[in-house]
């Protein structure tokens, strides 16, 4: 932690200089993701960097910081609040740490499908929780996304939530996912996502829960035998920026990060989309035994506790705010 923390100050000094020069300086911004370089989340990074190279006339360059090279989500959410990371795309794992009104998006069964989740995220609904996650030191600029997730592991498949039983699974640092593996007679294991391929490696633990596209680019069927299609919980992305590298910026450079974002959540679901398409297959080639078809009425009644617990600490007013809407 020691040695990322003095890292991302170095960063802070040089994009602090950058801002503060000649306007025809260039300024180079780091954009730091927890997945591979090529995966969705970089390709989201790459269409961003381009948008706003060409819409600044290359005042701004976007250096991709890929695979957790600046930290976990959580770190690199922490680093933006003190002005140590420019920007990153994260997944709403660490977010309620921050940001508790954004842990009813990782509710399990709660988007029917993918029109319905980007239709609510880039609606009325999706602004309002952008605006929140703003009012904590951070600047939200769009909702991406990482896609439906499902359940790999070394142990043995998962036909029904009985086979869950006991099964250690990483889940991200996020108590709404806790809650409902736990329910389901798991026994999760919040870890950053950097250290997760070396201990299912080490097999200290069984499994994991990602959507295709992360399976994919991670290579996970290397240290997992099984994948089984539970599509268990829509899993968002968000774009965040530094306030410090915000607060800095002309409403006319404000407007070309907008649009640089809204270009780079296009390149995030084109990415998962082909995934999606090809990934399972991809999969099966490289030896994971695939279980498509589940009962996903028996896995949602599995972890339905989670919907108790997080009603009793946080109300259902947004939660059936998304439920009608659908």
């Amino acid at each position: 932690m020691f040695r990322f923390r003095s890292f991302a100050a170095v960063s802070a000094v040089a994009a602090s200089f950058a801002l503060g020069g000649a306007a025809s300086a260039q300024t180079v911004l780091n954009f730091a993701h927890s997945t591979a370089q090529n995966s969705h989340y970089s390709m989201g990074v790459q269409a961003f960097a381009k948008t706003l190279s060409e819409l600044s006339n290359g005042k701004f360059e976007i250096r991709e910081q890929a695979a957790g090279a600046l930290g976990g989500e959580r770190d690199v959410i922490e680093g933006l609040q003190i002005g140590s990371v420019e920007l990153t795309i994260s997944s709403t794992g660490p977010l309620g740490n921050f940001v508790p009104e954004a842990l009813v998006l990782d509710l399990p069964f709660l988007f029917k499908d993918y029109d319905a989740a980007r239709s609510i995220l880039d609606g009325e609904i999706g602004q309002e929780l952008l605006a929140k996650v703003s009012e904590n030191n951070l600047v939200a600029l769009a909702w991406s996304e990482n896609g439906f997730r499902h359940v790999t592991n070394s142990r043995g498949p998962i036909n029904t939530p009985a086979d869950l039983d006991g099964l250690k699974i990483r889940t991200m640092e996020n108590p709404v996912h806790m809650e409902a593996f736990r329910a389901a007679g798991a026994s999760p294991t919040p870890m950053a996502f950097p250290e997760v391929f070396a201990a299912l490696q080490q097999h200290v633990i069984d499994g994991q829960e990602n959507p295709i596209p992360v399976i994919t680019a991670s290579k996970f069927w290397e240290v997992q035998d099984n994948l089984t299609l539970t599509g268990h919980v829509y899993s968002p992305a968000i774009i965040l920026a530094a306030p410090s590298l915000w607060d800095g910026l002309s409403d006319e450079e404000k407007g070309w990060f907008q649009e640089a974002a809204t270009a780079a959540v296009a390149a995030t679901r084109a990415k998962v989309e082909a995934d999606e398409a090809n990934g399972v297959a991809l999969l099966r080639e490289n030896g994971m035994k695939v279980i498509e078809k589940v009962d996903q009425a028996a896995f949602q009644k599995a972890v339905s506790p989670a919907y108790d617990t997080f009603v009793s600490k946080y109300g259902d007013e947004m939660l059936k705010r998304i439920q009608a809407a659908q």
